[in-house]
């Protein structure tokens, strides 16, 4: 076994500082060394998309990544995509509105893909949505929520009303989905 390394990040602005064994991955480091538990562990092969953070600006699967790889590098969490405490980012706001989660075990995954997606391609088409979503499973809710989601995001960014064209009961959006054959 090889010694432990110092390593320093900055994670959702803030410089964090931690030993770790060259093997452990940038998610143990988060969940476990930094107690950020926001980024969730399920296949751990790089395959779900749950443990999705951004490394440097890019979208990237903590469980791929070992902690030392990281060292110097700034990293967000779905901790730190809020723009303030106790408020939500508009993915995740729009995410509540359009009943895009279920569980939620995949949510903080989505949101921070979303994000990085929306980054780079901030008009997208549903064809680039649900191809922009493509790296990210969920197991509950028929991914109709959470296209609705971003498809509120990008409305709002580009000035519209959040539920422009969806249908929507008590404010908040509906997910509609089409009858069966």
């Amino acid at each position: 076994m090889s010694d432990p390394h110092p390593i320093t990040i900055t994670v959702n602005g803030q410089a964090r500082s931690a030993i770790v064994e060259p093997r452990k991955t940038l998610a143990d480091v988060l969940r476990e060394d930094l107690r950020l538990t926001g980024t969730h562990l399920a296949c751990e092969h790089g395959v779900c998309g749950a443990c999705t953070v951004l490394l440097d600006g890019s979208a990237v699967r903590s469980c791929l990544v070992f902690g030392v790889q990281a060292d110097g590098a700034e990293v967000t969490t779905v901790e730190g995509l809020a723009p303030a405490p106790g408020e939500l980012s508009d993915v995740q706001a729009a995410f509540r509105d359009c009943h895009g989660l279920q569980c939620g075990f995949c949510t903080p995954g989505f949101v921070v893909s979303i994000h990085a997606f929306l980054d780079a391609n901030p008009a997208p088409t549903d064809e680039e949505i649900r191809s922009g979503l493509s790296g990210n499973l969920c197991r509950c809710t028929g991914y109709a929520g959470i296209v609705n989601a971003v498809r509120q995001v990008v409305r709002e960014r580009a000035g519209g009303p959040p539920t422009e064209g969806v249908p929507t009961v008590a404010g908040h959006a509906v997910t509609t989905l089409p009858s069966a054959p």
